[in-house]
């Protein structure tokens, strides 16, 4: 019989990773445009796609999640920062792209110009509805966008003067629909939709239109918004930082430790199960079949899987703790599959092909940094290191990281002497998420192909119903499966801004 399966493969209770293995081919019967990449990401959460970003401050916050929502993945914002500020972020995700917008940003007359550029520069947009209040309870007298102000030198002229009057409105009750036939005859960039009395109810956005068209696989929630996740940790001061997240709007939160497997992580979950039960917890991280016992007792509705597989984590040298993340995603999928709750496999991903195996050893989706890290909506500014375009990238539990917060997932917080598990360092410049996402999506579905499974639904099924096979790779066996015999070559993803020797 050709190759192994799961259990077979890991009876031998080998730390194996994902360069430790190959996946046999199956038959193709369909084109691979016919794959679907739909996918559960907690027990209430599904996403069209099985992508999701590491919670960390040189990966993701505002325009990392935009951005991977609207490719139908999911981000989820970094915590070394303040309650207020992570909770600012999630807000400026889920305001940036809406049905009916029920809570505009509103202004009145006697705001000055700059504080239309405030607003632009914090969420990214300028059309902002004036009240005669100032505020959303006001009646609607004006609107102020680009084209009223970009002109203008004196940033401290007010508003009064500035804002546009005569108005396209729509009543309230219209459907979204007759709002967006209304935006596009009118052809403006704002509809306020306004009560009986002329005061301000909603908004709708014709950038929404097209973000609507132009993005149908986004990720959004059943209030049409797009759908973001947060990281907090299990200190007690973080259920502080839980309420400010949860009146921002976010989805999902995932419990950030470098353990999971702890009483502090499980009186958490139970903490957010018991208080909000709208929002779906993440725990972790754990490696083994009891330890995500452990979280799903508790109520996790998903669970993180790995420990020390990232690119910038030395946890396993440093502690001599984990495992190797082919066999921590497997074991953990088989333990949490009976509940119904999917696990997330988080690092040691550096291609399509990881993406591939971990989705093929049990996992809804992958949580990546590295493969993020360095793209143009990653935190950070460029600059030129040794004649490269790069951005920083540095792991949470970095001494550098640690010292503004990131200790909080190590349980060190409040230790004089920091001991690091994780490295600071530099990534070359990758382009933007809108390009990298779906060259590797497109990558996936060829992958499905190949392995004759058209969804992930069905690639588990033959998972578990030894039908998928595989095979230990020697390393003569890898050595070959890469690139060899060549002077230099180009990454096929990173194109000609990074060169491999």
């Amino acid at each position: 019989m050709d190759g192994m399966t799961g259990r077979e493969l890991f009876q031998s209770r080998q730390s194996l990773t994902y360069d430790d293995i190959i996946i046999l081919p199956g038959h193709i019967d369909f084109a691979a445009q016919a794959v679907s990449l739909r996918t559960k990401l907690t027990r209430e959460i599904t996403l069209n796609t099985p992508l999701t970003s590491s919670p960390m401050d040189t990966v993701t916050e505002a325009e990392m999640a935009i951005q991977l929502a609207l490719l139908g993945g999911l981000g989820f914002i970094h915590y070394n920062n303040t309650p207020e500020e992570q909770a600012a972020i999630v807000r400026r995700v889920k305001r940036f792209e809406n049905g009916f917008i029920t809570d505009p940003i509103v202004l009145g007359p006697h705001h000055k110009i700059r504080d239309v550029d405030a607003i632009r520069a914090a969420h990214g947009f300028s059309g902002i509805p004036i009240t005669e209040t100032g505020d959303l309870q006001g009646k609607l007298i004006g609107i102020v966008t680009n084209r009223d102000t970009d002109l203008e030198q004196n940033r401290e002229i007010p508003l009064r003067e500035v804002m546009t009057t005569a108005l396209v409105t729509a009543p309230e009750g219209i459907s979204l629909r007759e709002a967006n036939q209304i935006l596009k005859e009118s052809k403006k960039g704002k509809l306020p939709i306004v009560d009986r009395r002329g005061y301000l109810v909603s908004l709708v956005s014709r950038t929404d239109l097209l973000k609507n068209r132009d993005y149908p696989e986004a990720s959004k929630s059943n209030q049409k918004q797009l759908m973001v996740g947060a990281a907090l940790s299990t200190r007690p001061e973080d259920r502080e930082r839980l309420e400010a997240l949860v009146a921002a709007g976010v989805d999902v939160v995932v419990i950030d430790a470098a353990q999971g497997d702890s009483t502090f992580q499980a009186e958490t979950i139970r903490h957010i199960k018991r208080n909000h039960k709208s929002v779906q917890v993440i725990g972790g991280n754990i490696v083994t079949q009891k330890q995500c016992a452990a979280l799903i007792a508790a109520g996790a509705d998903g669970v993180r899987i790995g420990m020390g597989p990232g690119s910038i984590c030395i946890t396993q040298e440093t502690m001599a703790v984990g495992r190797g993340q082919a066999a921590a995603v497997y074991h953990s999928a088989l333990a949490a599959r009976d509940s119904g709750v999917p696990v997330v496999a988080d690092g040691g991903i550096r291609d399509i092909g990881d993406v591939t195996k971990a989705l093929a050893l049990g996992a809804g989706t992958v949580m990546m940094g590295s493969m993020f890290a360095g793209t143009t909506e990653a935190p950070g500014e460029y600059f030129y290191k040794n004649g490269m375009r790069v951005k920083r990238y540095r792991g949470m539990a970095s001494i550098e990281a640690m010292e503004q917060g990131g200790s909080k997932r190590y349980f060190a917080d409040r230790e004089q002497i920091l001991v690091a598990q994780g490295v600071s360092g530099f990534v070359v410049d990758k382009g933007s998420v809108k390009n990298l996402v779906p060259y590797i999506l497109q990558g996936l579905r060829h992958s499905f192909q190949d392995l004759g499974v058209r969804d992930v639904t069905s690639l588990h099924d033959a998972l578990y119903g030894d039908s998928l096979l595989f095979e230990l790779r020697t390393h003569s066996a890898q050595k070959e499966g890469g690139v060899h015999s060549l002077h230099s070559y180009e990454h096929p993803t990173l194109g000609k801004r990074e060169r491999e020797k």
